[in-house]
């Protein structure tokens, strides 16, 4: 077996970017933080909830669009693609909250979820009523906060770009893609499956590219590239690098959500499993498990209660059948092809390289 080559830090002004978004986020939070006070401070917890979030994760989206920014050769420290990654990690923020609130999910990062945190709140403070009910009220209007402050930072920065109009309609078309697919992604979860598994696969695939992979790749790299003001022959060459690697991206989220580390996921081992989530895994399994071993598998989809054994066994029906081969299978596809299509695109050699070592980290050939 081969292993891939070690793939190069990132350049003194990726990391130099990625930690100005993060003083920018501190400095935009701590405003909001003194005008909740202004209100309240009662109110102040939902500013810092965000805070505490905001803090963690790898700012991919961030630098995807500030690549998709210098691919046109844009000025690197440029404040209207600083705003623009800051407005897309608040987004990123928002979808998180409400995503554990449809989840039921109690961890987030290795920390308790947003809704968690203020459950947890109620029942030291020893308030009356439904701890629960508080929790994810307090969380909903956290993620609505953190949407709101998105567009307001956005808004700024589109204004300012070369193409606001341009800006306006592909963030819109972001945000309008993602609430579908995570509709699509909660009636997987309830609705009489089918029978048939090229239809399961199917929607596995529309959940997979319009709740997350364009989200969390195409967009961000376009985004940066219509703020730079962009042709359209610059975009086309983006969208098909992008589509395939956020594809990809996904994919490799949906075998971490059955057998990821827990160390290193922040969630426990086979929380997919438990969420009843029909990712392209399930749909791959149930098109080569038999009837039996079929069963077993609906039967623990959706289950909260499904112990470490059972998600082991079920974790062995989806190895053995060669369900997750066929993942791995279309993740190193889905990676090559993005590869190449970089490869080819119309960009500056920097953008080139640094857009290079970032998809070999999404799809994990390097950090």
């Amino acid at each position: 077996m081969t292993h891939p080559s070690p793939v190069p830090p990132a350049p003194a002004e990726e990391a130099e970017f990625i930690g100005a978004v993060g003083r920018r986020l501190d400095e935009l939070l701590a405003g909001y933080h003194d005008r909740a006070a202004a209100i309240s401070g009662s109110a102040t917890p939902l500013v810092e909830a965000i805070a505490g979030l905001v803090r963690g994760g790898k700012r991919m989206r961030a630098v995807l669009a500030w690549w998709g920014w210098r691919g046109t050769g844009a000025a690197a420290d440029d404040e209207r693609i600083l705003d623009a990654a800051v407005a897309l990690e608040l987004f990123q923020s928002a979808a998180l909250i409400h995503d554990d609130i449809l989840d039921r999910s109690d961890t987030r990062r290795g920390a308790p979820s947003i809704h968690r945190s203020f459950e947890s709140r109620h029942r030291r403070s020893g308030w009356r009523q439904d701890p629960g009910h508080f929790g994810v009220s307090a969380a909903v209007l956290t993620g609505d906060l953190c949407l709101s402050l998105s567009e307001e930072v956005f808004a700024a920065a589109a204004e300012a770009s070369a193409n606001p109009a341009g800006a306006r309609a592909l963030f819109n078309e972001m945000r309008f893609e993602v609430m579908a697919g995570q509709y699509l992604d909660v009636l997987d979860e309830v609705e009489v499956p089918g029978h048939d598994p090229a239809a399961a696969l199917e929607r596995a695939r529309t959940v997979l590219r319009f709740k997350s992979a364009r989200y969390s790749v195409v967009h961000p790299l376009g985004l940066g590239g219509v703020l730079a003001g962009a042709d359209e022959h610059v975009l086309e060459h983006y969208e098909r690098l992008s589509s395939p690697l956020g594809e990809a991206f996904q994919l490799q989220d949906d075998l971490l959500g059955v057998f990821g580390d827990p160390a290193m996921t922040g969630k426990p081992a086979g929380d997919d499993l438990r969420e009843g989530k029909r990712t392209a895994l399930v749909a791959h399994a149930l098109d080569l498990l038999t009837g039996d071993q079929v069963d077993r598998l609906e039967a623990a989809l959706g289950d909260p209660d499904l112990g470490p054994e059972a998600v082991a066994q079920i974790q062995r029906l989806l190895e053995s059948s060669g369900a997750r081969a066929r993942v791995e299978r279309d993740v190193a596809e889905l990676g090559e092809a993005s590869l190449a299509a970089l490869a080819q695109a119309p960009l500056h050699e920097d953008a080139r390289s640094g857009l290079d070592r970032l998809a070999r980290r999404i799809l994990g050939q390097g950090r």
